[in-house]
């Protein structure tokens, strides 16, 4: 196995490959992040008892979460809790109430006890303590934990052109899952994934496919209710599918292990799967992550300026990010001043 690490400004793109093949991906931003598994001491500031929980206080830019529960002290209370799931969807952070460390007092604020890991703890989670770590940057190489020094390997290219086109697939709406094509529509609600193939697919055609489908899945972080159409199975035969979508989901072994909850009365495959960080199409299409493109694409079309112009959402996103600019900096020289205009027709953001 190895850890492939490319680096852009703010951003770092993170692929787990065994024998050239692609096992799980990560989006890091060190400069921004998402908060998941951070431990906080929260104040109360609302209770919502027809969401089954409150509203709370944290410390730092993100400044507020929800946290279920329906015994939770009153308003203003301080008390001890996690970030169970990043922002999201359109909704804040979750989090959950945990017992107050031996070592550690309330205090008379909100503020961050302990932060959560990254993304890159994740993946390394997944590997042998000795595999090694290809990175392209030297100041990523510094930014890495120093007990990670001795695995690294630097390159000039980290991603090489398979991996770009792989990582890049994983951004678009169809997906190649063995015999099938998957069409996958993220929504507010849920994601649905629409087997389709080229010829008349049957029966054996749809059980090759789920094991591809679910990698998919897990590379792409969808998370929360997948509903999956079969390609060309009877309604009445569906039904038989359910027991080998169980039986793929146990061998792919995914981390977050989703759960085949059945069928459903329209003949659509359920499953769910537990929203920790944000999916990798959220990650992209976000403000910050579309404030990251442009710094990118200055970085990649070498283009000249000094002064950016683009909408409030992207600059606020960019001037919270303690390390985006810095790592322009670095890789080109230059030092940007933001500057927020309202949203206008593409282009939305322009350099001077």
């Amino acid at each position: 196995m190895e850890i492939r690490l490319a680096s852009a400004p703010g951003n770092v793109r993170i692929a787990l490959l065994k024998d050239d093949e692609l096992l799980d991906v990560a989006l890091w931003r060190p400069g921004a992040p998402d908060g998941w598994g951070d431990v906080h001491i929260v104040r109360i500031t609302a209770h919502a008892p027809h969401l089954g929980g409150a509203f709370v206080e944290l410390a730092g830019p993100t400044g507020s979460g929800f946290m279920k529960g329906r015994k939770l002290p009153a308003e203003g209370s301080l008390l001890c809790a996690q970030v169970t799931r990043s922002a999201q969807n359109g909704k804040g952070l979750r989090l959950r109430a945990l017992p107050l460390p031996n070592d550690v007092e309330l205090g008379d604020s909100p503020r961050l006890i302990t932060p959560g890991p990254t993304p890159l703890d994740d993946i390394l989670q997944q590997a042998p303590a000795n595999c090694p770590l290809i990175v392209d940057d030297a100041a990523l190489a510094a930014r890495l934990p120093t007990a990670l020094h001795p695995r690294l390997k630097r390159v000039t290219r980290s991603f090489d052109e398979v991996l770009e086109a792989d990582w890049a697939a994983l951004l678009g709406p169809d997906s190649s899952v063995g015999p099938l094509i998957a069409r996958i529509t993220p929504t507010p609600a849920l994601t649905a994934i629409d087997l389709d193939a080229h010829q008349n697919p049957d029966f054996a055609a749809n059980l090759a496919c789920f094991g591809p489908l679910l990698r998919e899945v897990r590379l792409r972080n969808l998370s929360g209710t997948l509903l999956i159409d079969p390609a060309g199975v009877r309604s009445n035969k569906r039904p038989a599918l359910v027991p080998f979508l169980r039986k793929a989901a146990d061998k792919e072994q995914d981390p977050l292990q989703p759960r085949i909850t059945g069928i459903t009365p329209s003949g659509l495959l359920e499953m769910t799967r537990p929203r920790h960080r944000a999916p990798l199409h959220e990650l992209y299409s976000s403000p910050h992550g579309q404030g990251l493109a442009i710094l990118q694409r200055i970085v990649g079309e070498g283009l000249k300026g000094d002064q950016l112009h683009a909408p409030p959402a992207i600059i606020r996103a960019l001037e919270a990010d303690t390390v985006a600019l810095k790592d322009l900096f670095h890789t080109t020289g230059q030092s940007l001043t933001l500057h927020s205009h309202p949203v206008s027709p593409s282009p939305c953001w322009s350099l001077s």
